[in-house]
């Protein structure tokens, strides 16, 4: 209640308190641990506490100063709120300690102190790193000290994978005509992140090709779509700019999206979720022999390390088998019967040795 959202002219989202046409008061991002206390303040008609308040030359003010630049603000809405929480925790513990501390062992310390989580801790590091990246271009701090700080190791495949049987099983319960059977089809065929699949739309497709910029990395990807794929698009309810459509005609929102597919994917007895038909996607691309550069244009990954992960696995697959098989043609040489005597190769030797005893 009273909370307006608002488009900058840069594309991202800001947040006011107002009631009625009273004076707009701008709040915290919805998801920082900060819009509680500021909502709160707003109702009582007390000034929001300043964040500008900090000590300068503080963690605190440092931090103040990020989240107020471009860069914090060229950000996705859930890094920054993402962030928002981890700067919280920054702040509270050592907030009034000068940014000077801020060093490769700090960091260190703070990766360590996260261990038990490592994801978590991963995602301390990229958020200080970002920190650290704009107060070096801004001249706060000489070096950057998060570059000698390694990640911690994660021991997970992330997101499991779809399969075969399960894309089988989903497209039993759902058949062509229906938007959960649309959103496999272009999920499976694109590769998409869930960020793109719900801006997908006819606008982004020309002579069968679907051609978008992603939302996470910029990168511009262009598939290819089956006439069987473009049939099944005729035959679904789509949206005047968007493919995937909710029951009510509108555009789905990437939460949104994600708890429907995931719904939908319990009701065809998979526990999975659309990340894992990306890895379905990629992997397949990849044993069918396609190259990390050509897995980066489809799905859009800045550097081959991600791609390399699909291609490694699946060459050492191809080389396995192939191995394989020259194993299995010399033993035949090997173990084949003779020709003149029908006897193998080991039974001879078998002979000739009972024979000299």
């Amino acid at each position: 209640m009273y909370v307006v959202k608002q488009k900058t002219r840069h594309g991202n989202w800001v947040f006011y308190f107002r009631i009625g046409k009273g004076k707009r008061i701008r709040l915290p991002d919805p998801g920082s641990p900060e819009f509680k206390e500021a909502y709160a303040a707003c109702l009582r008609g007390e000034p929001i506490p300043s964040k500008t308040a900090e000590a300068p030359h503080t963690i605190a003010w440092l931090l103040a100063r990020y989240m107020e630049s471009q860069m914090w603000a060229e950000l996705a809405p859930a890094t920054r709120r993402q962030r928002s929480n981890i700067f919280y925790h920054v702040k509270e513990k050592n907030g009034q300690h000068p940014y000077s501390r801020i060093t490769s062992k700090a960091i260190e310390n703070g990766l360590d102190d996260r261990r038990a989580t490592p994801v978590q801790a991963n995602n301390y590091l990229k958020a200080m790193a970002g920190l650290c990246k704009w107060a070096v271009r801004n001249s706060y701090l000489p070096t950057n000290p998060t570059e000698s700080v390694e990640r911690l190791r994660v021991r997970s495949n992330g997101f499991p994978a779809w399969n075969v049987e399960d894309v089988k099983a989903y497209c039993l319960r759902w058949p062509i005509g229906t938007t959960q059977r649309l959103a496999l089809e272009i999920a499976v065929h694109t590769g998409l992140r869930r960020s793109d699949l719900v801006r997908a739309g006819r606008q982004h497709i020309t002579d069968g090709v679907l051609a978008i910029t992603t939302k996470k990395t910029g990168a511009r990807v262009t598939v290819e779509l089956p006439k069987r794929v473009l049939e099944i698009i005729e035959a679904t309810k789509c949206g005047d700019l968007h493919l995937l459509i909710t029951s009510h005609g509108k555009p789905f929102s990437e939460a949104g999206f994600g708890n429907w597919f995931g719904a939908s994917a319990r009701e065809a007895g998979i526990e999975k979720n659309t990340h894992g038909i990306r890895k379905f996607a990629a992997t397949t691309a990849a044993n069918g022999g396609a190259s990390a550069h050509e897995l980066m244009s489809q799905f859009g990954w800045a550097n081959s390390k991600q791609a390399e992960v699909y291609t490694r696995g699946a060459d050492r697959a191809r080389l396995g088998v192939k191995s394989s098989r020259i194993v299995s043609e010399q033993l035949t040489n090997i173990l084949a019967p003779h020709p003149a005597t029908g006897e193998g190769f080991s039974a001879k030797n078998l002979k000739k040795s009972d024979t000299k005893e």
